[in-house]
């Protein structure tokens, strides 16, 4: 069974082949630069110690510091945190970006940690790779099951640890700590500017949409699709899914969400399974949860016209290429959700500078960026007769390969 590195080392594979990239440097660009991992002792509220393990992979800082999430779930482990550390690297080249790539991750399920004992574990992890972090070294923000309250204790630990202020070590923290605007929906909304341009290209008149995963990404995703005039026929959560043909009250789902801690069960809505969501005959599907959700069994049977992957990694090799051949565009994850990097990039400069930009400013900067990185691969993608996802490797590898021969690697 092929790991989700592996997925996305071959990936890569297609664009070294393209660009005839010598073997050095493809093995400079495949593997992370460091790799660490730590174990956090915890004080629990019962008085007892618990060791929590964690990892802090640093893939590639050839364009800047390292930048990406720290994520705490159950199921972390060190061949995922590696892939996500290297599509950092690229996602990061593809928003033009000045930063490297890494991700990091702590083996816990949070919804068993009280308040205090979270917060200690979110200090106990900053405490273990200081000596690796800082806004020039590596710059963590918030991913899976964290957010802008576990960025604030990391924050204030590493200050506390360096003896000053430094809230540009980290970004995703809340506006009145040092945050930027929009932070909150920006990988959605880079997401549905993204959309937009490919919907444009292909001059798509049907302009219904599925989303799988109605969590951070997906719901303020199907939020942001209803206010543009998208119609939303369906989406899921880990529970299940639903579906109308004539669309979706999402304000109204939204509060339905709130009561039952589901999807299921909405009004006017037939439940569906997670499998009948990705077939379903529509415009667009955005995949907006889990990875590799999409593989060799279920490419064939996939209607839509667009896939935007707002999840990380939800497409296998196998099924990438299938897509293509049908004529299905992909938006890769490495652009369509690098919106969250780039306002973390913004929240990082207005750290820097002290000066602080308005919800507006902040959504035309976003705008711009996310134009341009899509017409440029889409620009990489007809050179070269590829899909996107391989525009984007071939971009991304091209970049780099420039800059490591202008630092002297070749």
């Amino acid at each position: 069974m092929t790991t989700i590195f592996q997925n996305a080392s071959m990936q890569l594979g297609k664009a070294f082949e393209i660009l005839k990239t010598r073997d050095d440097l493809r093995d400079l660009l495949i593997n992370p630069k460091r790799i660490i991992q730590v174990s956090i002792p915890v004080k629990m509220d019962n008085g007892k110690i618990n060791v929590f393990h964690g990892y802090r992979v640093q893939h590639n800082d050839m364009r800047g510091p390292f930048k990406g999430g720290i994520r705490f779930h159950p199921e972390v482990n060190l061949d995922e945190v590696k892939a996500l550390a290297l599509w950092m690297t690229f996602k990061n080249v593809v928003a033009n970006n000045p930063f490297g790539g890494a991700k990091g991750g702590v083996v816990v399920d949070y919804k068993e940690l009280s308040s205090n004992e979270l917060e200690r574990l979110s200090r106990g992890y900053i405490a273990a790779i200081k000596e690796f972090i800082g806004s020039q070294r590596d710059i963590p923000a918030p991913d899976v099951y964290t957010n802008p309250q576990i960025m604030s204790w990391m924050a204030d630990e590493y200050s506390k640890l360096i003896g000053e202020n430094a809230f540009g070590m980290i970004t995703g923290k809340p506006t009145i700590f040092g945050g930027s605007e929009l932070r909150d929906i920006a990988t959605a909304l880079g997401g549905l500017f993204i959309l937009d341009e490919a919907v444009k290209k292909l001059k798509l008149k049907n302009k219904t949409v599925a989303v799988q995963g109605f969590g951070n990404a997906g719901g303020v995703a199907a939020q942001l699709l209803y206010d543009s005039g998208y119609t939303v026929v369906a989406v899921s959560d880990s529970k299940g899914g639903i579906y109308n043909p004539k669309g979706l009250d999402i304000p109204q789902l939204m509060l339905h969400k709130e009561k039952t801690d589901a999807v299921l069960e909405f009004k006017d809505c037939k439940n569906i399974t997670q499998e009948e969501l990705l077939e379903l005959d529509i415009g667009v599907l955005i995949p907006a949860a889990l990875s590799e959700v999409i593989t060799n069994k279920n490419a064939e049977k996939i209607k839509a016209q667009i896939i935007l992957e707002l999840a990380n990694g939800p497409t296998t090799a196998e099924a990438d290429e299938i897509l293509n051949k049908r004529g299905i565009l992909v938006v890769p994850d490495i652009l369509a959700n690098s919106g969250g990097v780039t306002v973390s990039y913004f929240e990082w400069v207005q750290n820097n500078t002290g000066m602080y930009w308005k919800n507006e400013e902040v959504k035309e900067k976003l705008k711009e960026k996310m134009t341009n990185a899509f017409n440029t691969l889409w620009r990489e993608s007809e050179l070269h007769k590829t899909s996107m996802r391989t525009a984007a490797y071939v971009y991304g590898v091209r970049v780099l390969t420039e800059v490591m021969k202008l630092r002297g690697y070749s």
